[in-house]
């Protein structure tokens, strides 16, 4: 699976498109809205994680951009959640840049977040979901 955080710009046309919920529809992938503001007749813009298979989501961009849509990458970090984290370790042997490690003796994953490269591997291993993307600017509204 592969995932990215989105932010979307809508014309005031294009507002009225179900254009979002046919990227579940047509490309068989999966959003979570995490900030939107899109007022009748104006302009839009929203804040997506899209998630599916990486040719899927390739061609939901696409989908996206031919429909009007501007499709821009937002700035984004890796995050843990303690609570859900186990400790079982499986993030640590993906981890290209040793973010990710196991502190010995006491056997507890430690994220070092300066050395992460947020290659998103982790996210997909983590079983908990205690591994999660956030963006890293303020998006700013009117």
């Amino acid at each position: 699976m592969y995932s990215k955080l989105l932010i979307l710009h809508f014309s005031g046309r294009d507002i009225e498109k179900p254009v979002v919920c046919n990227l579940t529809k047509l490309y068989d992938l999966t959003f979570n809205i995490h900030k939107a503001t899109i007022l009748p007749r104006k302009e839009g813009i929203m804040v997506i994680e899209l998630t599916g298979l990486k040719k899927n989501f390739k061609d939901g961009i696409q989908y996206l951009k031919d429909q009007g849509v501007i499709v821009k990458n937002a700035s984004q970090e890796v995050t843990r959640d303690e609570d859900k984290c186990i400790h079982c370790g499986a993030c640590t042997a993906v981890c290209p840049t040793a973010a990710l490690c196991i502190s010995r003796p006491d056997m507890h994953v430690v994220f070092e977040k300066k050395k992460c490269s947020v290659c998103e591997l982790c996210i997909r291993t983590c079983f908990t979901r205690a591994m999660k993307i956030h963006p890293t600017t303020e998006i700013f509204f009117e």
